[in-house]
């Protein structure tokens, strides 16, 4: 099942889309440093973002640093 992502600002969802997230599933593959680094991604996007995967039951990837 895929569950789309939040409402975001036009740069953070660029972002996402150019990383190839489309959803809260894929989202969940990637640490949030892995997120945070991208470019256009903001602290309240990030914040949205990690909310929604929360709701879901699902959370950003173990960052192994």
């Amino acid at each position: 099942m895929s569950t789309p992502l939040p409402k975001t600002a036009a740069p953070a969802r660029r972002a996402l889309a150019n990383a190839g997230y489309d959803d809260l599933e894929s989202l969940a593959t990637a640490t949030e440093r892995e997120v945070a680094d991208l470019h256009g991604m903001g602290p309240k996007a990030l914040a949205t973002l990690r909310e929604a995967l929360a709701e879901h039951g699902l959370s950003f990837r173990a960052d192994p640093g």
